[in-house]
């Protein structure tokens, strides 16, 4: 006995040695997704790229097992953007984050799209916590209520904040009747004041090991790896912030900036996102940033079982709406978000220039969110395809302002170009932004004149400043509070289908 009590007193001895030497290591992974919009549902078709939520649970379950020490987060705009989650407000998503144990997410500009009154009521019933520092109540002066500035965890003994930032552009992306009572302040002033707050030991749990800021700011990366982002830039250099998980730009990246670790994994959980944090005594080692395109290989994702039944069981509700044929596509109506005008923009915009009768149409290129397949359209993916319930409004505008707001809707570094029919345009991609239009004409080929006034078909969105457009000088304004969807399923019902357009002379470079 005095032998084996002899052998134990020496292991911890030689334990606590080892650990004064080398020091407790302790290593967290924070595993990240942005911008889900809805997207529940695998896509089983071949190239598919969403793995759903099912795959999505599995994978974290996973995650923990290798490193129990696993934080999962988001970066924002979980909900809007699936007939499945739209029709319920978003109820499969919020199923979905309580069963991965999500912690945190930033709030994202599609947050708004209900109002911010499901805001909190999502936190809740997904049981997580909506981080928002730098959004303030314009009647209070103080952070909103609906959501908390940080949160701080005690991970393996290591304290890891966790702060919310949001873009500024979502006071200009989202319907202005949904923010008009908030503001939304620069991220990099925010961060300074909770990151001196927490560092001054102001929170009950006292000063944190890491601090990670989880936003809803846009970022890219080039083909050099670099990264670039306004608002990013500016936030990485604020001291005393480790690392950075971004949205909004629906854009892989993984590297540094301004020497802090950033990350954003895509979109639609086609990727995951990890910050790998190495902690020793308390000091942050490393962190390293990386991705996980999942959905380039979710075939070897076995589905969460439990999650499976979940969303069967919300699909089977929708069922008798979801999966009404409306028409047949023989080709690709494609939209692929990166530019230009596009085939999907241009019948979309027409079903309204012709349903309102009106010379030409406008509408926000993210408003439309995917390409349309080829086969039997449903009326799921109409709600896909424009998820958003804007309405139709018919505007009279002057030439010269027609001008101004096609010009506005080409080459934006902040949204997707802007989607119009009913003219032809010649512009030079080498020219300023917004100074970019050469010449326009009707489609019929008369050309626009400054002062004449034409009628335009658009969407409430837009004409009321929504993506930064400016219809102030209209001189006509009605709404007709007809749901753009439904225009556009009426179409395809009495067309049988949809003809796909050619678009080649309509918007036209020029050197």
């Amino acid at each position: 006995m005095k032998v084996c009590f002899r052998g134990f007193k020496f292991l911890c001895m030689f334990i606590l040695v080892t650990m004064t030497i080398f020091g407790k290591v302790t290593k967290i992974d924070i595993i990240s997704f942005n911008d889900f919009h809805g997207n529940v549902a695998e896509d089983t078709r071949a190239k598919g790229k969403n793995i759903g939520m099912a795959k999505m649970v599995s994978y974290v379950n996973e995650a923990r097992k290798e490193n129990p020490n696993t934080i999962v987060v988001s970066g924002g705009d979980n909900y809007q953007g699936t007939a499945i989650s739209n029709l319920t407000f978003g109820a499969p998503v919020t199923l979905m984050m309580k069963s991965m144990k999500v912690t945190a997410s930033a709030v994202g500009n599609h947050e708004f799209d209900w109002g911010s009154e499901r805001i909190a009521k999502w936190a809740q019933d997904g049981k997580f916590d909506y981080l928002a520092a730098n959004i303030y109540d314009k009647t209070t002066g103080k952070p909103v209520s609906w959501a908390k500035p940080y949160k701080m965890l005690n991970v393996d003994g290591v304290k890891v904040a966790l702060i919310g930032l949001s873009t500024e552009q979502t006071k200009y992306q989202t319907k202005v009747e949904f923010v008009k009572n908030i503001e939304f302040k620069p991220a990099e002033v925010s961060a300074k004041h909770w990151i001196k707050y927490l560092k001054d030991g102001k929170d009950k749990m006292g000063v944190p090991n890491v601090i990670i800021a989880i936003t809803h700011i846009p970022s890219a990366q080039d083909a050099k790896m670099v990264i670039s982002g306004d608002e990013l830039n500016r936030l990485t250099k604020v001291e005393g912030l480790d690392g950075v998980i971004t949205g909004h730009s629906h854009k892989t990246v993984s590297g540094m900036m301004n020497g802090k670790p950033v990350i954003q994994a895509y979109k639609y959980g086609r990727a995951l996102g990890k910050l790998h944090v190495v902690v020793e005594d308390g000091k942050v080692i490393s962190i390293t940033p990386s991705i996980n395109m999942v959905g380039n290989n979710k075939s070897d994702i076995i589905p969460d079982s439990e999650t499976t039944k979940l969303l069967a069981k919300q699909q089977n509700k929708l069922s008798g709406v979801l999966g009404v044929k409306l028409g047949v596509l023989k080709g690709e109506l494609i939209h692929d978000r990166k530019g230009s005008l596009t085939p999907l923009g241009y019948w979309a915009s027409n079903v309204m220039r012709k349903a309102t009768k009106s010379q030409v149409a406008i509408t926000n290129g993210g408003g439309l969110r995917r390409t349309l397949h080829k086969g039997d359209i449903t009326m799921g993916d109409m709600y896909e395809i424009m998820p958003f319930d804007n309405q139709i409004v018919v505007v009279k505008v002057k030439g010269s302002d027609l001008k101004k707001l096609i010009d506005h809707g080409i080459g934006a570094d902040f949204m997707t170009d802007g989607q119009f029919a009913g003219l032809k345009v010649k512009y030079d991609p080498t020219k300023e932004y917004e100074n970019r239009v050469v010449s326009m004409t009707l489609e019929d080929g008369t050309p626009i004149v400054d002062d004449e006034v034409y009628t335009v078909a658009t969407n409430d969105f837009i004409v009321s400043g929504g993506d930064k457009y400016d219809f102030s000088k209209a001189i006509e304004v009605k709404d007709l509070f007809i749901p753009i969807r439904d225009v556009l399923v009426d179409d395809i019902k009495t067309n049988k289908g949809i003809e796909i357009p050619n678009i080649k002379d309509i918007l036209v470079p020029v050197k």
